[in-house]
């Protein structure tokens, strides 16, 4: 099957959102530390960058009232080996 036909599985997605969290998009699987499994409900979840959410790993909002701000774009880090 070709990408973008019928039935076909988009690509995960990260996307750094500036001054916010991680948003992950497609088919994946959120695990704790221990390798226990978060239940996610959709196909896309936000999560903390900030360290404050109450949710953690899932951002709850807590970037906004703390301030946190981060909008680095891919050129400023180079891939490492």
């Amino acid at each position: 099957m070709t990408p973008g036909s019928e039935g076909s599985t988009p690509p995960t997605a990260i996307k750094v959102v500036d001054d916010g969290p991680l948003q992950v998009k497609g088919t994946f699987q959120v695990t704790d530390g221990g390798g226990g499994i978060y239940e996610v409900q959709h196909r896309a979840v936000f999560l903390c960058r900030c360290g404050h959410s109450a949710a953690k790993p899932f951002c709850d909002g807590s970037h906004k009232r703390h301030g946190f701000t981060d909008a680095g774009r891919a050129e400023d880090h180079g891939e490492k080996d």
